[in-house]
């Protein structure tokens, strides 16, 4: 059976009491933090920067898997690279030298991963898939939190899956955008390792048995 891992993501939390969240879910068995770093440029939104990711890594206990949804992200991501950050992920859509990148990520000890977004080809993958410890997959358009999965991506995670087994690769297979009790299973089905949940989980009134349910579903499946 596939080792299935949830990773609440904190875009969906409650900022004014982030420290209380981020320890709540933690207490409830999350095996992973997601961190949404967006810049206004490659996304609209615009959320936290380096100071507050740092500041995460030194009170979390779990991993940070920090997703940098920014333009030229070579320019910033050594400000990243910190105590608790596990995975590193760039979007393939903004990076103009994505090995480069990824290598540097990696030459510091971090895991390196690369996104990509729901209408970009799997083909872009190619060259670059041995290289890489992650891949993201948005089942939204990034930039906002408490989006509806958009179902048509799910064969993309299948196919990706099946690519990843064949070759004989490594590389962790996350997903995250609209992630609930109700789709998990089938994403899960699909071939993600890691379910990343906001809403599901930080919208929830009993984020104990949120991330419980979602890791039966998802591991139901799995088995």
């Amino acid at each position: 059976m596939r080792v299935k891992k949830i990773s609440p993501s904190i875009l969906s939390a409650d900022f004014m009491k982030l420290g209380e969240e981020v320890r709540a879910v933690e207490s409830c068995g999350a095996d992973i933090l997601h961190v949404d770093v967006m810049d206004g440029r490659f996304v609209p939104g615009i959320t936290i920067g380096s100071v507050v990711v740092e500041q995460l890594g030194r009170f979390s206990h779990i991993p940070l898997d920090v997703h940098l949804m920014v333009e030229e992200p070579a320019r910033i991501v050594d400000q990243y690279l910190v105590d608790r950050v596990q995975t590193l992920v760039v979007h393939l859509e903004a990076a103009g030298h994505l090995h480069r990148l990824i290598q540097f990520i990696k030459d510091k000890g971090v895991r390196a991963g690369a996104s990509l977004n729901p209408a970009t080809p799997l083909s872009m993958l190619e060259e670059i898939l041995p290289d890489l410890d992650q891949v993201l997959i948005m089942t939204v358009n990034p930039g906002f939190g408490g989006q509806s999965l958009i179902s048509s991506v799910i064969p993309k995670i299948a196919r990706l899956r099946r690519w990843i087994d064949e070759k004989g690769y490594n590389t962790e297979l996350a997903a995250d955008g609209g992630i609930s009790l109700e789709n998990v299973s089938e994403v899960s089905r699909a071939g993600a390792d890691v379910l990343v949940a906001g809403s599901a989980i930080f919208h929830s009134k009993d984020y104990g048995g949120t991330i419980r349910t979602l890791r039966e579903r998802a591991e139901d499946v799995a088995s």
